[in-house]
């Protein structure tokens, strides 16, 4: 069985970019959504949106990222609000 480049055999199981770093977890709740500081990095916006930190990054060089990117120096940034609007999730009292 052949595999695209973006899927890896990780501890027996494959892997996809879809799901976290080999964890299995595919996304955050919304709690964990809405507790999100102002910004956070790629990994954590990667797991907001269910997707693996490498496709996050492959997303954003190609500029198909879904969320705006805050680039700062050797560091990027993912505005917290801008993944609440592309999920779907709006804060309390809005």
């Amino acid at each position: 069985m052949e595999y695209s480049y973006a899927q890896r055999w990780r501890g027996g199981e494959r892997d996809d970019e879809m799901t976290n770093s080999g964890t299995g977890s595919t996304g955050m709740t919304r709690e964990e959504l809405l507790a999100l500081p102002p910004t956070v990095n790629v990994s954590t916006a990667a797991r907001a949106l269910g997707i693996g930190v490498h496709k996050a990054y492959a997303l954003i060089r190609s500029g198909d990222f879904p969320v705006k990117t805050l680039p700062l120096g050797g560091t990027t940034r993912v505005p917290a609000a801008a993944l609440w609007r592309v999920l779907g999730v709006e804060p309390p009292g809005c």
